[in-house]
């Protein structure tokens, strides 16, 4: 279980069992068994394809309530871990675990899809190893505003042909000139 605290702010959505998200391929949020996490991919669940996985193999999460769990552990946990670390300084950038690179950090959509396409004339040789979920925008919500991110997942170009991360297309650092919460008195 994944429980994502971030979740709990203002202004935040929640996706339940079998909602069907706002994407062009009309995605649903798909309950699993164990055994198909690591092999299940999101795109592999749409408003088309669901019904016929339902109808094939039932409901995932049937019986779930009869099997309650504890939160126990892992408030005793976080108790001995004690508070989050803080944002890193410098650049701020998270050290990646996939073949990501980031492209661009734009103050609107059209200035962060301008340059991916900038991104995608300088490596016209890995565009058509890119999958469609391959190329990630992300409209991020900053202190007071939203800002988009283009990261592009290099999971399907072989390893030799994959592009270094390079200085983004569009670099406008939403953190810049951020000081933390202050709180008016």
């Amino acid at each position: 279980m994944f429980v994502d605290f971030n979740q709990n702010a203002k202004d935040r959505t929640v996706a339940s069992a079998y909602s069907v998200r706002a994407a062009p391929d009309a995605r649903v949020s798909t309950p699993l068994r164990w055994d198909e996490v690591r092999r299940v991919r999101p795109e592999d669940h749409t408003l088309t394809t669901v019904p016929a996985r339902f109808a094939e193999i039932g409901d995932p999460w049937a019986g779930i309530d009869a099997e309650p769990g504890s939160l126990e552990a892992l408030l005793e946990l976080a108790e001995r871990l004690g508070p989050v670390e803080k944002r890193p300084k410098g650049t701020g950038r998270r050290t990646l675990s996939m073949p990501l690179v980031e492209v661009a950090q734009a103050r609107t959509k059209p200035e962060a899809l301008a340059g991916l396409e900038s991104w995608q004339r300088k490596h016209p040789d890995v565009m058509p190893l890119l999958e469609d979920s391959d190329v990630l925008v992300d409209g991020m919500r900053g202190s007071s505003s939203v800002w988009y991110r283009v990261r592009i997942n290099l999971q399907h170009v072989p390893e030799a042909q994959r592009p270094e991360q390079a200085e983004l297309e569009v670099d406008n650092d939403p953190w810049a000139g951020y000081r933390g919460s202050q709180r008016r008195r």
